[in-house]
């Protein structure tokens, strides 16, 4: 079995990125995926029962909003970055603006501010109906040299 550098590796040299997103655990359980258009990615929370956390309501738990923003922003700095490694989060700063309501596909962008040698910034747009109607924003910094 490879390990996970050496599906970096491969992926950056084909420019298939789905076995990443399958070898890492939590992106399979919240079921995670992501559409490529040109150099920009948009990636799926999927609709699943399994991620709500107000059934009340019902909206999606924000654990799973957070988790999934935060892995779409490593996901995409992996896809535009040269180093094949994944980046280490050093600070993340979440805003939830509304619920995730159940029953919805969540969508999210993320947009690299800033990439030096050894760190990254990146902003995430997570939305399900409009994206001018965000259900949360967040600012992400990695670490990218070992």
């Amino acid at each position: 079995m490879a390990s996970f550098e050496e599906i970096l590796q491969q992926a950056n040299a084909c420019g298939d990125y789905r076995p990443v997103v399958d070898a890492i655990p939590y992106a399979k359980l919240i079921g995670l995926d992501f559409e490529r258009f040109g150099e920009d990615v948009i990636f799926k929370l999927p609709n699943n029962p399994d991620n709500i956390g107000n059934p009340i309501l019902p909206a999606v738990h924000g654990g799973v909003v957070g988790g999934f923003m935060e892995l779409a922003a490593a996901i995409h700095l992996v896809m535009f970055m040269d180093t094949p490694t994944m980046p280490k989060i050093v600070d993340f700063s979440l805003d939830y603006l509304r619920a995730a309501k159940g029953g919805r596909d969540t969508f999210a962008e993320c947009q690299v501010v800033r990439q030096g040698s050894r760190v990254a910034n990146v902003t995430i747009n997570a939305w399900q109906t409009r994206r001018e109607n965000s259900v949360a924003t967040a600012r992400v910094h990695f670490l990218l040299a070992p």
